[in-house]
C-alpha cells in the first residue's frame, strides 16, 4: 500500500510541474485606435478599450497582448507585416479578438494614408501602384482581409473573435446613427461564414449611450477632438460591452479565464 500510495503522489507532482511550466495561453488584440490609442496610455486623453481589458482577466492564466494601432485598416495591419508576427508566434489555445473597420472606409491609394478597402465581403480586387510605399498591390474587400485573419488564426489551432466596430459619437433625432449595411454587418458575415465566435460591440454599447443621452455622451465619454475617440471612461463603457460579449459566447474557452 504505502508503495502505491508513493506512486500516486508522485502522479500528482508530477502533473503539478507539468501543469507550472506549460505556457500560458496568449489573448491577442489587433485593431485600431478605438482598440488602442498611441501608446495605450491615455495621451491627449484618449484612450481604446484594449488598454483595459486585462483587468477583467485572470492575468496568471492566460497573457494578454494589445497589438492594437491607431491608424490602421483590416488592410494595412497586414501590408505593414504587423499581422505576420503574431501568426509566427500563435500556438494551439491562444486566442485573437479582432476589430477593424473605422479606417477601411479611407481612400484605397493616396500620399497619405493609402489604407482603404473594397466595399464588402466579396472576391473583387483592384491592383494599384500605391502612391505611399510605392509598391504594386492587390487591394481586397474588407471581408477578404477579415477572412484571412479568422482563417490563419484557426490554422494554427487558435480561436478567432470577431468583433463589430465601436459606434461613433454620431447621432442622427437623438439617436446613433446607423446603416443597413457596413462593416458591423461585414463583420458578422465572416465570422459566421468562417467559423469564428462574434461580438456584436456596436449593438452592446448603443443602448448605452442611448440612455444616457447625447449631450452628456458627447461631453463625458468622447474627446473633443473628433466623433471616434473615447476619453478614459468611455473607454471604460465599451470594455464593458467586450466582457458582456465574450460572456455571452457558447462554448468559448475565453470564458473560463475572466474574472467573474
Amino acid at each position: 500500500m504505502k508503495t502505491l500510495s508513493a506512486f500516486f503522489t508522485a502522479i500528482v507532482l508530477f502533473l503539478g510541474i507539468i501543469a507550472a511550466v506549460a505556457p500560458k495561453p496568449t489573448l491577442y488584440i489587433i485593431g485600431d485606435s478605438t482598440v488602442k490609442n498611441g501608446s495605450g496610455k491615455g495621451q491627449d486623453n484618449m484612450w481604446g478599450w484594449g488598454s483595459f481589458l486585462h483587468e477583467h482577466f485572470d492575468t496568471t492564466r492566460i497573457h494578454i497582448e494589445n497589438h492594437a494601432i491607431g491608424g490602421r485598416s483590416s488592410r494595412t495591419f497586414i501590408t505593414e507585416g504587423r499581422w505576420d508576427k503574431i501568426v509566427a508566434n500563435l500556438k494551439s489555445g491562444d486566442f485573437v479578438i479582432m476589430q477593424f473597420g473605422h479606417n477601411d472606409n479611407s481612400a484605397i491609394n493616396d500620399s497619405t494614408r493609402a489604407r482603404g478597402t473594397i466595399k464588402g465581403i466579396g472576391e473583387e480586387v483592384e491592383e494599384i501602384d500605391n502612391i505611399l510605399t510605392k509598391k504594386h498591390e492587390v487591394v481586397h474587400s474588407y471581408g477578404w482581409y477579415m477572412r484571412k485573419y479568422v482563417d490563419e488564426t484557426k490554422a494554427k489551432g487558435a480561436i478567432a473573435i470577431v468583433c463589430s466596430p465601436v459606434p461613433r459619437n454620431s447621432w442622427k433625432e437623438g439617436k446613433i446613427a446607423t446603416s443597413k449595411a457596413g462593416h458591423r454587418q461585414w463583420a458578422e458575415a465572416v465570422a459566421k461564414s468562417n467559423g469564428a465566435f462574434y461580438v456584436d460591440l456596436f449593438g452592446l454599447i448603443v443602448p448605452h449611450y442611448e440612455a444616457i443621452g447625447e449631450e452628456k455622451v458627447k461631453t463625458e465619454f468622447f474627446t473633443s477632438k473628433d466623433n471616434t475617440h473615447t476619453n478614459e471612461a468611455g473607454a471604460k463603457l465599451n470594455v464593458n460591452s467586450v466582457v458582456a460579449g465574450l460572456k455571452s459566447l457558447k462554448g468559448s474557452p475565453l470564458i473560463q479565464y475572466l474574472k467573474h
